[in-house]
């Protein structure tokens, strides 16, 4: 434990307590949504097969003052296996704003991430958190991620050079798809496994395409939203059809930082497959 001022830094925790600490934070700030319930966070926090979050709280007493986790994330980069974190939940109490405390808990983080053998971690930041983990944590402005139409979705890759992806094995594709606050299906399409979720927008599914192999319930009789980057796919081609920043999700910027030596100390953004399943929007 860090003392800091009146402010005790310590690592986050998944004991039953702490996610109810979290989620009543989490909640203040960003209103009260069902992600944030003890059973959304229990899945994404505990849950997981590729492990607990890392993270760093700090408290003020009896007071959570400040929240901030990475979440595991099996990966692979220039074609091996990695592990990778993904900057996930964030939130300050407004009593304690303005402190720096969202950069003392990151700093943490990574440190302990580091120690424990992570490779490296990523996010997809708004607008306005973009250039904190920019300019004060070191982390790569990697690219805005596409987000529109997609009318039919292609049913294969074209040949690519992938330097980072989501590594979906079975039981981590069965995990996320569990997620007690998503809604999905899955068809086989073409050489492709793809997986659509319930979106913010009326009639509208969000679309990851793998290469996997996925139970076929159909597809939505409807144009797919894409949200992500794919150098296997020309959205071109596709009939991709950009959609409006106004109807745009929040976030939509890819962000990376390196950890361990064996990552690159920055990302090809024409290399980088990156889908709704590889972080938290739906």
């Amino acid at each position: 434990m860090v003392q800091t001022e009146d402010i005790a830094i310590r690592p986050a925790a998944t004991t039953p307590g702490n996610l109810t600490a979290y989620g009543r934070l989490l909640g203040e700030v960003f209103g009260e949504v069902e992600k944030f319930t003890p059973q959304g966070l229990f899945w994404r926090y505990q849950d997981n097969p590729a492990g607990t979050v890392v993270g760093a709280d700090a408290w003020a007493g009896e007071t959570l003052a400040a929240h901030y986790v990475t979440c595991p994330s099996a990966m692979t980069l220039e074609g091996a296996p990695a592990r990778g974190l993904l900057s996930l939940n964030t939130a300050t109490h407004p009593d304690f704003q303005g402190r720096g405390l969202f950069t003392r808990l990151a700093e943490a983080t990574y440190a302990a991430g580091t120690e424990a053998g992570f490779d490296f971690v990523f996010g997809v930041a708004n607008a306005n958190s973009t250039p904190g983990f920019v300019r004060k944590l070191g982390f790569q402005l990697v690219a805005p991620l596409a987000a529109g139409l997609l009318p039919v979705p292609p049913r294969k890759f074209t040949a690519a050079p992938v330097q980072m992806a989501g590594d979906w094995s079975a039981g981590a594709l069965t995990w996320r798809l569990d997620n007690p606050t998503g809604r999905y299906r899955t068809a086989k399409w073409g050489d492709l496994a793809a997986v659509w979720a319930r979106t913010h927008l009326p009639v509208t599914d969000c679309l990851a395409l793998l290469p996997a192999k996925l139970p076929d319930q159909g597809p939505p009789p409807r144009p797919s939203l894409f949200i992500g980057l794919e150098p296997r796919l020309t959205l071109e081609r596709q009939l991709f059809v950009p959609l409006p920043r106004q109807l745009r999700p929040s976030p939509l910027n890819l962000i990376y930082r390196p950890l361990s030596a064996r990552a690159p100390a920055k990302l090809n953004p024409r290399e980088v497959a990156i889908s709704f399943l590889d972080f938290d929007p739906y």
